[in-house]
């Protein structure tokens, strides 16, 4: 019985994981909208009773699909740069990894955050919330690792950490958005990365680090 139980839960895990897996791409391109449990039953061949009793109604998918969002967010664009050196080594790899996250196209239409929060930035509820959560969690990982860079010395002492999360996140968002309404993902992203380097640079004491002298990494193309 346990045995038989085990798989049954083991089948379960794999078929929540397909849906979601599918479902955050599908939301990338066309939004969390674009999603209804019918939809990804048919495009999987799984039965809507199966997929109803993982997440019983759309709303619990689309708050299901953001934290599914956030978990491959993590994995490509945070979970590397928490490794490095605390201070710039560590904001320069951040921005790095989000321009490979969106230039190599993690999720087919760019970055998800992006698609899905233009969709409920003016619709108060429990998805929104979950993309406030999320957006807060990023801002505020760029604005801390931004102070340690300043604490550490190797951001001028008047820079101002908040200011400067806001401004990198532009450059990333402006790369994500042209290079999709383009269909280039080469010039976008080069731009984005120069418009980093010399914003940090300008910050950068004369004889702080400066990882962004390196070889381009992937990111850069």
């Amino acid at each position: 019985m346990t045995t038989r139980t085990d798989g049954r839960l083991q089948r379960g895990d794999q078929t929540r994981r397909a849906v979601l897996d599918r479902a955050v791409d599908i939301a990338s391109v066309e939004g969390l909208e674009g999603l209804s449990l019918g939809r990804l039953s048919k495009e999987l061949r799984i039965s809507k009773s199966g997929v109803f009793a993982h997440f019983g109604s759309k709303e619990e998918l689309q708050l299901a699909a953001v934290e599914a969002g956030r978990a491959v967010f993590v994995r490509h664009v945070v979970r590397e740069a928490l490794r490095t050196r605390p201070g710039v080594e560590r904001l320069w790899r951040l921005c790095e990894d989000w321009l490979a996250y969106s230039r190599d196209r993690v999720f087919s239409g760019g970055c998800f955050f992006y698609t899905v929060t233009a969709e409920f930035e003016s619709r108060p509820g429990r998805v929104r919330d979950a993309l406030v959560e999320t957006h807060r969690e990023w801002r505020d990982l760029l604005t801390r690792t931004a102070e340690d860079a300043r604490q550490l010395g190797e951001l001028l002492p008047g820079a101002d950490p908040a200011l400067l999360a806001f401004e990198l996140r532009a450059f990333l968002d402006t790369a994500n958005a042209v290079s999709l309404l383009e269909d280039d993902r080469d010039a976008p992203y080069a731009m984005a990365r120069t418009a980093v380097t010399a914003r940090l640079d300008a910050l950068a004491p004369p004889d702080s680090p400066r990882p962004w002298t390196g070889p381009p990494s992937a990111a850069a193309g």
